[in-house]
């Protein structure tokens, strides 16, 4: 799923525990993204993509099992609420940034195609449900889910329009016939992990401040 949408995941949770910083929900729902994009510029993890990329299905997630399995999304969690609830007597705060840990991983094995594995080394059997094999659709679900959980969240006007302007500027990347700068991507998985960095960053910071 892309950043926008994961961020927007951040206000329910926030709607759940008003008393925990947005600032921290919102690195709890991207954090294995962070992960994913710090990995793949050390080339521990890799994306590819087809000889010529007009949507979201021609770029693959070949190896990310640091970032995205299973495993390590339930050590991190766990993790994670262990630090905060014993670490640092914050009982919401861990529940919460456990819950966008988890989320985010939850959100991908909706969208991906079959590249999340159970554990690093253990890459047998890979899930993803495949949701960007059809972008059309996929375009339509993660539209209206941003705007689902800006209507839970009970947003600003000003929030929703960021939540569905960034989603329209992501249609490029869901629908062939829209041209954008995925076209430019194919064989530079530099470039792609560069876009998502900086959706990551633009989109927690506007998220954040209109929250």
């Amino acid at each position: 799923m892309f950043a926008i949408n994961h961020a927007a995941t951040g206000l329910i949770i926030k709607k759940i525990y008003p008393d925990v910083p947005i600032t921290t929900i919102l690195v709890s729902v991207q954090l294995i993204e962070i992960l994913w994009v710090i990995l793949n510029y050390l080339g521990v993890e890799r994306t590819t993509t087809e000889k010529k990329v007009q949507s979201v299905s021609d770029v693959h997630l070949e190896y990310m099992p640091f970032s995205h399995s299973l495993a390590s999304t339930a050590v991190l969690a766990a993790g994670a609420w262990i630090l905060f609830t014993f670490g640092f007597k914050e009982v919401n705060v861990g529940i919460a940034v456990a819950l966008g840990i988890c989320s985010h991983l939850v959100l991908d094995l909706i969208s991906h195609a079959r590249d999340i594995v159970i554990a690093p080394f253990l890459d047998s059997r890979k899930f993803g449900l495949g949701l960007y094999e059809k972008p059309v659709v996929a375009f339509v679900f993660e539209t209206i889910y941003g705007i689902f959980c800006w209507w839970v969240y009970g947003g600003s006007t000003a929030l929703f329009c960021i939540i569905v302007v960034f989603n329209l500027a992501n249609a490029s990347f869901f629908i062939k016939a829209i041209p954008g700068p995925e076209r430019f991507l194919a064989h530079r998985p530099f470039w792609i992990t560069t876009i998502v960095a900086l959706q990551i960053i633009v989109t927690a910071v506007l998220v954040g401040l209109f929250s």
